[in-house]
């Protein structure tokens, strides 16, 4: 994504992907907080959860009107996800992979890092990082520019969090304090498949 967020495109691309992620963080409306977490978010060495406890979880457009499909597998300490965009007519299709920085939702003290750090290679398409925030409250979270494919194979990408920016709304930086997940985000408008593989994110 080009550096200026606010152009219309932007919007267009990522204005519904906060509708759907208020279906997960309507769990972190109260900003709970909690003391400095760990640096791990997830070193996906568990099938069934994150390495934080929070059950593994994976949203679509379909409330949207959209067709996308997507699956996430993890294995041997990889995380695979791999799917199809199929945007309904005048719509971004999107598919989104969060990871809960605890288990009901609640917001984290993240003041003593800097920004977030996957180690991941991408094969088909393009995705985002996206930091989700209790202080959001049209759900235009801090997303980081794309990242496309990696020929080269897994590769550890540092994102500052002072470098995240919101689609369509005023800019401000991200308020440290009331950080509730770390997003992984396939989007397109048109269709198209997609393929990732993360071996690690963490903070940093």
């Amino acid at each position: 994504m080009k550096s200026n967020r606010s152009c219309s495109a932007a919007s267009a691309f990522l204005r519904p992907l906060g509708t759907a992620l208020c279906l997960l963080l309507a769990l972190a409306t109260t900003a709970g907080r909690a003391q400095t977490p760990a640096s791990l978010v997830d070193d996906f060495s568990r099938a069934d959860q994150t390495s934080r406890g929070a059950p593994r979880l994976m949203f679509d457009d379909k409330a949207l009107g959209g067709h996308s499909h997507g699956t996430q597998q993890c294995a041997a300490g990889i995380l695979s996800v791999a799917g199809e965009l199929a945007p309904n007519r005048g719509s971004p299709a999107f598919i989104t992979v969060p990871l809960l920085l605890s288990t009901d939702g609640t917001a984290q003290d993240l003041s003593a890092y800097q920004g977030v750090r996957v180690k991941l290679k991408v094969t088909k398409g393009n995705i985002y990082v996206q930091v989700g925030s209790s202080a959001i409250t049209n759900f235009d979270y801090h997303t980081s520019e794309v990242i496309g494919r990696s020929p080269e194979g897994f590769r550890e990408i540092r994102i500052p969090f002072t470098a995240m920016k919101r689609a369509w709304s005023e800019q401000v930086p991200l308020d440290r304090k009331t950080v509730t997940s770390v997003n992984l985000v396939a989007v397109g408008m048109a269709k198209d498949q997609f393929a990732y593989e993360v071996d690690e994110v963490g903070l940093y």
